[in-house]
């Protein structure tokens, strides 16, 4: 029950993580609640920032049919709408079949998976240097490292006492698949009342669509249905999607209490990866490529201590101020931006704006986005 690395959580995140750590001859565990492959909410477009990193993994995004994405357009609720070209442009794979091919590869390179259990409490044990992690039916392992990829929002988080958890979120995430008439090199955001929905194509001809509103929006419609009718339709290009187009499941994946708050790259000597680390507001559309950006340098910072090369205040430290020098900025322009979508005049101000200074949303693109790793 000894591992060298711990990984709580079997997303992005964690199953780059964890591949990076097996390739350089380490012993790792992943904790997952789920069994793969299953759906998450995720607007599931992928910044070719991250291709090399993938690559390095041994896992090519053209070899399972990802969609090549190059441009980006933006409507307004009143109509307006704006497109642009992405300097580096991306792809699309659903988060079912690209976690399921990270969590085959990540076997393959021996990686321990234990699926279907959650953590119940994460202990440093002082005179060890090490920590007791425990499941919630009583089993219990041990790791000097633990990394803390398991998400936006949990149970553990709770128990961690993270100062994010004190205050209620007002956001909510609802994700389709569908088939649809749209073109498959482009990124589409469209804006709403109170949020914004994203479409693109994903594998073998279906595109995600994937919208974050608010909980206030929910209540005063009663049901995900009328309050896309009543909110989401006001935008035309919605409504027309909506229309046109063919779910391909029964009903959408929902997640609740979505928070954009400024979090912790270590807490209680656990170190933060993806979302659990920090979560970009999704107009910006870079969050994988974020979450597996952290995790490599989770991983080699983590070899690096395992190899004593680093006191583990020196570990903490440097994940600490390096994850803040590659991300914080990118978190604060997205935090300021969605602050000019939070009416329908106001997106269409902005939208206005953006369409006489055409070089601002580049900018913005630009502030949000890193460099391929």
């Amino acid at each position: 029950m000894n591992y060298e690395t711990i990984l709580i959580g079997g997303g992005l995140a964690g199953l780059t993580a964890s591949i990076r750590l097996a390739q350089k001859g380490r012993r790792v565990l992943v904790i997952e609640r789920k069994t793969y492959p299953f759906h998450r909410v995720c607007g599931e477009y992928v910044s070719n920032e991250t291709r090399p990193f993938l690559q390095s993994l041994g896992f090519d995004p053209d070899a399972h049919g990802a969609a090549n994405i190059q441009h980006f357009q933006f409507t307004a609720p009143g109509g307006r709408s704006l497109e642009t070209s992405l300097d580096l442009g991306g792809f699309g794979l659903s988060r079912y079949l690209l976690d399921f091919e990270l969590y085959k590869l990540a076997q393959k390179q021996g990686v321990n998976f234990l699926l279907g259990k959650t953590v119940e409490r994460v202990e440093m044990l002082p005179d060890l240097d090490e920590f007791d992690v425990e499941t919630t039916d009583g089993q219990t392992f041990r790791a000097p490292v633990v990394l803390g990829s398991f998400g936006k929002r949990t149970k553990l988080d709770t128990t961690l006492n993270r100062d994010f958890m004190k205050a209620r979120s007002p956001y909510i995430g609802v994700k389709y698949h569908i088939h649809t008439d749209f073109p498959k090199d482009l990124i589409a955001l469209h804006n709403f009342r109170d949020g914004y929905c994203g479409i693109s194509a994903i594998e073998t001809d279906r595109y995600c669509l994937c919208y974050l509103t608010t909980r206030e929006n929910l209540r005063r419609h009663g049901s995900i249905p009328e309050m896309e009718r009543a909110v989401l339709w006001r935008n035309s290009h919605l409504k027309r999607i909506f229309n046109e187009s063919e779910p391909l499941y029964e009903k959408p994946e929902v997640i609740n209490e979505i928070s954009f708050a400024p979090k912790r790259a270590v807490e209680n000597g656990i170190l933060m990866v993806g979302d659990a680390a920090g979560l970009i507001t999704p107009l910006c559309g870079n969050g994988m490529a974020m979450a597996m950006h952290g995790a490599k340098l989770a991983a080699d910072l983590t070899d690096e201590f395992l190899s004593g090369k680093l006191t583990r205040e020196s570990f903490e430290t440097q994940y600490a101020s390096t994850w803040r020098r590659h991300f914080a900025g990118r978190l604060w322009v997205g935090r300021q931006v969605q602050k000019l979508f939070g009416s329908e005049r106001l997106s269409d101000v902005t939208a206005q704006a953006f369409g006489l200074a055409k070089p601002l949303l580049g900018a913005v693109i630009r502030a949000t986005h890193g460099r391929p790793f």
